[in-house]
């Protein structure tokens, strides 16, 4: 005997489910947990109610496959009976019921029966159920799901499940009496649950298989078996009368003859996913009186997940009953009565056994602390918008504590942390561009240095003959004026080529970086004595660290400072003021030089440290001052940053350089060259 419990169902084709969420909203035994991002399908919760499998769009529920166990059967030396469900003719709507008996008997079948024959001796037993306990009330057990969903989540309630078996168990026990206990029993119809239900430990082998509508339509496809190809043929004896009503609401009310008196309130109907479990809770808090609560899983068994239909609701329910008035029109009543008769000592009866799969609820203190983990701290961060699949924000947070859910499911928080991680990508995004423009720049300074160090060789030594001999011409001809006036004009431009080698030579060479502690403002004073700043620049400075100590090449800073305040200085040549500020913490020292000059042009700011780049008059610079100020800061392990406007319309004009250093040179090498520094580059970029 298979236990009902284990048996899977339903499950989840993963590479087609897309984690929408849908299938956790529809289920309402909450048998669906996410896990590793896919929903994956809880045997020993699942009612098998079939929302899951009607609602997903991907097609990523697959029904358990019961056709390959029916073959079997079909091939077996025991003879099988069909009985079909009465909701047939929502499915088969192509053809007549006499040629759909057809179909079904050239599959191999002995026997075709009307599950509705069935339901006729269940609603006899069920008005005989209710006339006989007057002060009893009792929950339908017409619907599996139903059932199950009473067993596993309202266990208390057990004892007042209505002790009758549903119509496919009445239709099988009817079909042993007559035909003996051999006979193998195949149930069709739209009903997932009904898998479960006949492999339930409380009965005994009734029922050997059960196929959905999906499932025939399937087989007969392969046997190419159609309307045109079969004899059209009545159903084997009983035939049913008001059974047939069973797949709508309230059909079991009417088969039945039980009256639905609103004003005694004595009968409840509730179906669907959301009508149903809420009955059954207020059944069993006892909010309403009712004899009987006939509830489905469905919203009737012809919305049933089993069936190809795609029908509206209502129009299904005029099918259903037009074949229920033809069929009676047409019945033999003494011939039914004579049926009634024969089985009404038939036992229909049946126990039920709890099967609690309740999980404890949390404290208030662990749910807290689940809310927390998904940005909810207050009452008024619970949006309760149900994306996630739950009603509530609590109720997914029980599904997190349960290990049904995860908190990545909650819509509104995973925005919220992808709007952070959003904007932690775009700082990183920010760092890394100006990492790479740090790293060209390393890059063409290294290049130029190569370059640089070639020319400036190779220049020195005619340069210096030039000017040798250009002076000693002018100590020849000092009587000839025009003479010395050429020869002047010559020394003075070979003079100017002699100090752009320098600067070359300067750029290039291979520096000795010797580190020493020094006091950065002690240089900075220094070089604004030597500099000599003109009357109409005002000095200002603004020391807001105390201790601005740090390991430096004092020379080589020298030098940085001396082009930064020189060419500050240039930027004002009719005035201005100029601050030299100090910050800095345990680790950095900053010293900012702030001129109130004409400020660079946006388009030439990021050149400004290209080797022979300059703004300046031709003959005045040679564009290499504040590559070497890069290059020397970057040899320190430092950083040096521009900020600066040109454009009166957009504030005052000026320019800003902070130059960052670490205030310690533990660890650094005191030999660095223009290479070196993209090398210290890359490293930096790599986490070196």
């Amino acid at each position: 005997m298979r236990n009902a419990a284990n048996i899977p169902l339903v499950t989840t084709v993963k590479e087609r489910c897309r984690v929408c969420f849908t299938c956790v909203r529809e289920c309402p035994a909450r048998a669906i947990r996410i896990a590793e991002g896919q929903a994956e399908v809880i045997s020993g919760r699942c009612i098998g109610c079939g929302n899951c499998v009607r609602v997903c769009s991907q097609n990523a529920k697959r029904v358990l496959d019961s056709t390959k166990e029916v073959e079997d059967l079909l091939e077996g030396d025991s003879p099988v009976a069909a009985i079909i469900a009465p909701s047939f003719p929502v499915e088969f709507t192509e053809c007549s019921y006499e040629m759909v008996v057809g179909m079904v008997r050239a599959l191999g079948f002995d026997y075709v029966v009307e599950v509705s024959f069935g339901a006729d001796l269940v609603a006899d037993r069920y008005r005989k159920l209710i006339d006989s306990n007057a002060n009893k009330r009792f929950i339908a057990t017409t619907c599996p799901a139903i059932v199950a969903f009473v067993q596993r989540y309202q266990p208390q309630l057990v004892d007042s499940l209505a002790p009758i078996v549903s119509p496919m168990i009445a239709t099988a026990r009817m079909l042993h009496q007559r035909h003996g206990n051999g006979l193998k029993v195949v149930f069709i119809g739209p009903c997932i649950a009904k898998k479960g239900e006949i492999a339930s430990e409380e009965l005994p082998d009734d029922v050997q298989s059960a196929l959905t509508f999906t499932e025939l339509r399937a087989m007969l496809t392969r046997r190419n078996i159609t309307p045109e190809s079969v004899e059209p043929s009545e159903f084997d004896l009983p035939h049913a009368r008001y059974g047939a009503l069973f797949p709508i609401s309230r059909g079991l009310l009417q088969a039945a003859g039980i009256s639905e008196n609103l004003v005694e309130g004595n009968v409840a109907v509730a179906d669907g996913r959301i009508d149903f479990p809420e009955a059954i809770s207020e059944f069993a808090a006892g909010y309403f009186d009712v004899r009987l609560l006939e509830t489905l899983a469905c919203k009737g068994c012809i919305m049933g997940p089993g069936t190809t239909s795609q029908e509206p609701q209502y129009v299904r329910r005029c099918r259903v009953s037009r074949h229920v008035q033809r069929r009676t029109a047409r019945i033999d009543e003494a011939q039914w009565s004579a049926a009634m008769r024969e089985f009404n000592t038939l036992d229909l009866s049946r126990t039920y056994t709890p099967d609690d799969q309740r999980i404890p609820i949390p404290s208030e203190s662990e749910l807290r602390e689940i809310m927390k983990n998904m940005g909810k701290f207050s009452p008024g961060d619970e949006l309760n918008c149900g994306a996630c699949g739950y009603e509530t924000c609590r109720e997914h947070a029980i599904a997190i504590y349960k290990g049904l859910a995860e908190t990545e499911m909650c819509l509104p928080h995973t925005i919220d942390q992808l709007a952070t991680t959003v904007h932690d990508l775009n700082v990183s995004n920010e760092k890394l561009a100006e990492a790479r423009s740090a790293l060209m720049q390393s890059e063409k300074l290294a290049s130029m240095g190569q370059l640089a160090a070639g020319i400036a060789h190779e220049l020195n030594n005619p340069l210096g003959i030039v000017l040798m001999y250009a002076h000693i011409m002018k100590d020849e001809f000092g009587n000839n004026p025009q003479m010395t006036e050429d020869l002047s004009m010559i020394s003075e431009h070979a003079d100017r080529c002699k100090k752009i080698v320098a600067g070359l030579l300067n750029f290039a060479r291979q520096n000795q970086v010797i580190f020493e502690s020094a006091d950065i403002c002690d240089v900075i004073e220094r070089v604004l004595r030597a500099n000599g700043i003109p009357d109409n620049v005002e000095v200002r400075f603004e020391r807001e660290l105390t201790d601005p100590m740090a390991d430096i090449d004092r020379d080589q800073m020298t030098q940085v400072l001396t082009n930064l305040v020189g060419n500050a200085v240039a930027a004002m040549p009719d005035g201005g003021t100029l601050v030299i500020r100090i910050t800095g913490d345990d680790t950095r020292v900053h010293f900012s030089i702030i001129d109130s000059g004409t400020g660079i042009p946006k388009e030439n700011l990021s050149r400004i440290f290209d080797p022979f780049f300059t703004t300046k008059q031709l003959g005045v610079g040679t564009g290499l001052g504040l590559a070497v100020t890069y290059g020397i800061v970057k040899m320190h392990r430092g950083d040096i940053q521009v900020e600066s406007n040109s454009d009166p319309a957009k504030g005052p004009t000026g320019t800003t350089f902070t130059v960052s250093l670490p205030r310690h040179a533990q660890g650094f090498s005191v030999t660095a060259t223009a290479g070196d520094m993209a090398s210290q580059n890359n490293e930096e970029l790599l986490g070196a």
